[in-house]
């Protein structure tokens, strides 16, 4: 397997590796994402048991956040 950077290199850095800005966008976007899911306690700590319940919680946590 080949791996590509995807987070920027330090600005600092005497070699500058490259890596793809639109992926590094869309990585970011998806765990802001994340962080604020984590928020909902129930999501967090995944109380429910059930597949079918932890999406639908999701769901409904996602549109709230969209609201927000």
């Amino acid at each position: 397997m080949k791996a590509e950077a995807v987070i920027p290199s330090n600005r600092t850095r005497k070699i500058i590796i490259p890596h793809d800005a639109e992926a590094y966008r869309h990585r970011n976007r998806i765990e802001r994402c994340f962080n604020r899911l984590k928020h909902f306690r129930r999501f967090a700590t995944r109380y429910d048991r059930r597949a079918i319940h932890f999406k639908g919680f999701t769901y409904l946590a996602a549109a709230m956040i969209w609201m927000a």
